[in-house]
């Protein structure tokens, strides 16, 4: 993979679209997972990291027309990365579990998590019910509705931090880990 200029890309504005999540509750919304399994993030015990991104791309997938000139758009498999890289970190750390989260279909979500041999599984929102009970920050594409990227820190269901805008992507595993630390 070839390092971005982030230079060159249009960085996300802060759009008030997550003040309202801080200390919320997440709905009870079961999600499918690469890994096969459903989960509830309300449910979850400990501390779960969920970084949501607007779409992974493929490699036998053109992107949509003008995505670098999308502020937010660039960067979904440099951030999936740098968390995987960093995944045995974040669990020292305290983390229970790890997400990614997207609007995309679980079998679109699996082509990435084996090609990025990611250690933990995608979420998918495909039906968009988490995104709508949150009232998550979407971005029209063309015709299709993404998730603007953001990260939540959840303890035991609710939502202890939220990271938006996330800009460079692939640097913000570094805000994670040292928000972690500070708040262990």
């Amino acid at each position: 993979m070839s390092q971005v200029d982030w230079s060159r890309i249009p960085p996300p504005g802060d759009d008030g679209g997550a003040d309202h999540l801080p200390g919320r509750r997440l709905p009870d919304v079961a999600l499918p997972a690469t890994d096969g399994r459903m989960v509830t993030l309300s449910r979850l015990p400990g501390r779960t990291v969920v970084y949501i991104y607007p779409m992974t791309g493929r490699p036998d997938t053109p992107l949509p027309e003008g995505w670098d000139m999308i502020p937010g758009a660039r960067g979904c498999t440099p951030q999936s990365c740098a968390f995987r890289d960093h995944f045995e970190e974040l669990r020292a750390l305290g983390i229970d579990a790890l997400f990614g989260l997207s609007v995309q279909d679980t079998a679109w979500q699996q082509e990435a998590a084996q090609r990025l041999r990611l250690p933990f599984a995608l979420l998918s929102d495909a039906e968009m019910k988490l995104t709508q009970a949150l009232r998550l920050p979407t971005m029209q594409v063309h015709d299709t509705t993404l998730l603007k990227r953001l990260t939540l820190i959840l303890d035991e269901g609710e939502i202890a931090r939220v990271f938006y805008p996330v800009f460079p992507p692939d640097a913000h595993v570094d805000e994670v880990i040292g928000w972690l630390r500070e708040n262990g």
